[in-house]
């Protein structure tokens, strides 16, 4: 597990694209995600990018500039993996020396005083003009349940006295999810139809869902693979990962409380989930990590999810947001409002101990592989990362400034998230956002 610095995170890099030297620019040339993107409305092939200030730079473009030709051999190698795909997979089984390769040669050709600024410049396409594929072909994708805030204030609303169950605070609760309807950021979700059943109910119902909610995610693209029956310790954990993106795993709470004994969700999660175009490696947020520890009452990690690195650097800082935009407001030209603002370094468990445990057992992963963190909420009320939580089970409407209520997500309501790893006097590394709209019901047959 590296967080070494080196001198693409200098702070003091400015890029010859205007806009990236920006005040609070979410894409400085500190960040340089990746993403996948055509013109919008085209029937281009889709390729690979990096957002770099309000442009995207179109590697396959860049390559064919011959851009990375006076580069190293890894550096090349990388760089003609993302200009001759639709998506990052390629880059993504090369491995860490090879990410971190093609991240220094970005920084280097995008930086001020650059001799490639005039090849590169015919390469840029604004943003306002881009459309969005997913990032990753995602083989496997398994969502965690990683905040003890979230785990505590959702096990009170069902046991009040014993709200964690005993296993909690030992081993990272984690269940595998569907592929086939996670999609990228403007996703329309159509609200699902399901079977549930009401407390005072001698039988279930079918029909649409109505306790429709949001959970504030990050998402965990891996990179590289291990050997099925090897597993991959702390040490190298990290390595396998190849970045972060936003996630929204939209969930109905109503069909979930009836389905979920005892093998756990299934319909309720599996008709949508939503992630970000723009995948932020690793490396770019090596400055914002922090230590990771346990609070001294709660049994300490078995040993193989622990480690020196872990205790030193093990948690990311980064700020989360999540904001609604209602069918009113959008017509009334209102922005959206935000609903809660946490933390990914509030964790339980940490982004490594995630990878560690999830192949201890021996399971393989691959290139493309996402996890979800679970739920993300903070120590406070405020920082839930549901409605279900900040509606404390339904109990309670959450109040929007335009005077409407919201107790779960209603038909026309768009959710929006976003993330930045900031510090004082270091740039802002931003995500972009993850939106997603909620359409009607399918009518029932």
């Amino acid at each position: 597990m590296s967080i070494a610095l080196n001198e693409t995170h200098d702070i003091d890099l400015r890029s010859w694209v205007d806009s990236a030297n920006g005040v609070d620019h979410p894409f400085p040339i500190q960040n340089l995600p990746y993403g996948v993107f055509r013109s919008a409305g085209s029937d281009q092939p889709w390729r690979v990018g990096v957002a770099i200030g309000e442009f995207i730079l179109d590697l396959r473009a860049a390559h064919a500039a011959g851009v990375f030709s006076g580069f190293d051999a890894l550096t090349r190698q990388a760089a003609q993996e993302v200009a001759q795909g639709s998506s990052l997979n390629g880059l993504m089984a090369l491995g860490a020396p090879a990410w971190s390769a093609l991240r220094l040669a970005l920084s280097r050709a995008l930086r001020c005083g650059s001799s490639h600024e005039d090849e590169l410049a015919g390469c840029l396409l604004p943003q306002s003009q881009a459309e969005h594929a997913m990032p990753a072909t995602i083989g496997d994708y398994t969502d965690f349940y990683t905040s003890i805030h979230h785990a505590t204030t959702i096990g009170k609303l069902f046991r009040p006295d014993n709200p964690l169950l005993p296993n909690y605070k030992w081993v990272p609760i984690g269940y595998h999810g569907r592929v086939s309807s996670i999609g990228v950021s403007g996703q329309q979700v159509r609200r699902p139809l399901g079977q549930t059943k009401a407390p005072d109910a001698d039988t279930p119902s079918f029909g649409p869902c109505k306790r429709l909610d949001y959970e504030l995610e990050v998402g965990i693209f891996i990179g590289g693979e291990n050997a099925l029956g090897e597993p991959v310790p702390m040490a190298q954990a990290e390595q396998r990962v190849f970045g972060l993106c936003l996630l929204n795993d939209w969930s109905a709470r109503d069909v979930q409380a009836w389905e979920y004994q005892p093998l756990g969700p299934f319909l309720s999660k599996s008709f949508a989930s939503t992630i970000s175009p723009w995948v932020v490696t690793l490396e770019a947020l090596a400055p914002y990590r922090s230590g990771w520890s346990r609070p001294e009452h709660d049994p300490q990690p078995l040993a193989y999810l622990d480690s020196p690195e872990l205790r030193d650097h093990g948690a990311i800082d980064l700020q989360l947001e999540v904001l609604i935009q209602t069918s009113a407001m959008r017509q009334a030209g209102q922005a959206p409002q935000r609903l809660s603002l946490s933390n990914f370094k509030d964790s339980y468990w940490s982004v490594a101990q995630l990878v560690a445990h999830h192949t201890v057992n021996g399971c393989n992963l691959r290139p493309g592989d996402l996890f979800g963190s679970g739920t993300l909420s903070g120590p406070q009320p405020e920082q839930a990362g549901s409605l279900l939580e900040l509606s404390r089970g339904g109990k309670e409407a959450v109040k929007l400034a335009n005077g409407e209520q919201r107790i779960f997500i209603e038909d026309g309501d768009t959710i929006v998230m976003r993330a930045v790893a900031q510090r004082t006097g270091l740039p802002r590394i931003g995500f972009g956002e993850v939106a997603g709209t909620v359409l009607p019901a399918h009518p029932l047959r």
